[in-house]
């Protein structure tokens, strides 16, 4: 027997639905609007849901996305009124799995509800591979990554809060899920939420809820999302871009286990376990008065630090092919030349995994051979050549620096024509070993890391008498 769950404010919807969807032998539960609908959905999860666009509340679409979140993959079937057929193709680009225009006959939609129940039951049946399960995937065989691996399971069974900190793009939310995944938890809610993406008018209404008249708009009680993930986990994403305000209710809720709605005096308990995340020093923030001590030491009982690629280079042919593979069901068939390697291993890469990711993905669209080579990578962002995020400019100060005492040492700093050249003589020998070997004296690859063309590369190494690379290459290797 399957679970269908229907939410519409017409009570003659919700009757006809009931009525005709228990005759097929389906267990039916409704809600007339979209906040009972989640609460429902919390007590037991649907095979299928049917949803009205237009709810008193919170709106159709603000609810799909919620469900998502709450109940994953469940397939969810729109209700619009006749002439809102937009509303409900951005409901299906947003992952409904059909609509029901107004008027409908039930047989109609009943047809519509069994097809979304055998697609739910082919999706449990399928092992998990290509979908969400593969994108939240965390790969790694470096010893970094598994110092992360051993974190995740040592701190999973417990409900300490936990302190996830990298830089932006290295999978810290996709650690958190990890964490949620293997916990006791992982059959309630995994609630991210981007502290920063909120209006500072609206972040507490969300997070705490809000009653009745607490402000203009309030038409409603409305739970916020720490109470709304049940059992589950919240994500506080951007922990660092709070005000202090919101510091210290966050820092009452972690101690009290408990929120007090926007407008109320009454204080609500909760059950969630807390996961917070920054790109952010907090230590830099405590020091500079903008972040409180005491709410680092409640957010920090468990500790994971996530590592830069640039300190992980190892994976990346791991993580190159696990992109890979997530490129197929999108009709990107490909696969990596060892030159398409050895060009990864020489970037940068300041935008850390997630830049990873991206690159894969535009080298897949532009190759037309379906083997991947250093000719379809993108050029690296003009961000990338500064130092690291949180390094500052030491390097940059050093090397200027370096330039000024060799152009004086050798003698480039006076009046003398050919100055230009005669630097590039100084300085470029050097560099282009380097990025050579670094991309074990392929061409190619060193010409894409240099953002020069390769034959502008060849005659620079004639021109400077290191063209021949050392006799363990082979004449095939160089490029």
């Amino acid at each position: 027997m399957s679970h269908v769950l229907i939410v519409d404010d017409e009570p003659s919807i919700c009757w006809g639905f009931r009525e005709f969807l228990t005759e097929d032998g389906h267990d039916v539960s409704v809600a007339a609007s979209a906040e009972e609908a989640l609460q429902l959905v919390e007590q037991r999860t649907p095979d299928a849901v049917v949803m009205d666009v237009r709810l008193p509340g919170m709106d159709g679409l603000t609810a799909l996305r919620e469900l998502r979140r709450r109940a994953g993959n469940v397939p969810v079937i729109v209700i619009t009124a006749f002439g809102n057929l937009e509303t409900a193709v951005e409901a299906v680009r947003q992952g409904a799995f059909d609509y029901l225009p107004k008027p409908f006959d039930l047989q109609q939609a009943s047809d519509i509800v069994g097809r979304a129940l055998q697609s739910r039951k082919a999706k449990d049946a399928a092992p998990e591979a290509e979908g969400l399960a593969a994108r939240d995937q965390l790969v790694g065989a470096s010893p970094a990554m598994q110092q992360v691996f051993k974190q995740i399971a040592l701190v999973a069974a417990s409900d300490v809060p936990v302190l996830i900190t990298g830089e932006s793009g290295t999978g810290k939310e996709l650690v958190a899920r990890a964490v949620h995944r293997n916990s006791p938890r992982a059959d309630h809610p995994f609630a991210p939420v981007c502290l920063a993406a909120l209006s500072p008018g609206v972040v507490e209404s969300e997070l705490f809820g809000h009653v009745k008249g607490a402000f203009t708009g309030a038409t409603a009680d409305r739970r916020g999302l720490l109470e709304l993930a049940g059992e589950g986990t919240v994500l506080l994403d951007e922990i660092a871009d709070t005000s202090p305000a919101l510091q210290v209710k966050l820092l009452r809720t972690i101690e009290e286990r408990e929120v007090i709605p926007v407008g109320d005096a009454q204080a609500r308990p909760i059950r969630a376990r807390l996961v917070a995340a920054t790109n952010r020093s907090l230590h830099d923030l405590i020091r500079a008065g903008e972040f409180r001590e005491d709410l680092f030491f409640r957010l920090s009982v468990f500790h994971i630090q996530l590592p830069p690629l640039r300190d992980r280079l190892d994976d990346i042919p791991l993580l190159a092919e696990h992109f890979v593979r997530l490129c197929r069901p999108a009709g990107l068939s490909c696969r990596m030349s060892d030159e398409f390697l050895a060009a990864l291993r020489a970037r940068r890469w300041p935008g850390n995994v997630r830049e990873l990711r991206n690159v894969i993905e535009h080298a897949a669209i532009v190759s037309r051979s379906g083997i991947l080579g250093p000719e379809h990578l993108p050029s690296e962002s003009s961000h990338s050549t500064g130092a690291p995020s949180g390094e500052g400019a030491g390097p940059a100060i050093v090397l200027t620096e370096w330039v000024k005492q060799q152009s004086a040492a050798a003698g480039l700093a006076g009046g003398d024509d050919g100055v230009y050249e005669r630097y590039l003589a100084l300085v470029e020998p050097p560099l282009l070993k380097s990025v050579l070997e670094q991309c074990g004296y392929n061409r190619a690859a060193a010409a894409q890391m240099l953002g020069i063309h390769r034959a502008t590369l060849r005659q620079k190494l004639r021109r400077y008498g290191i063209d021949d690379p050392p006799p363990w290459r082979t004449e095939g290797s160089r490029g």
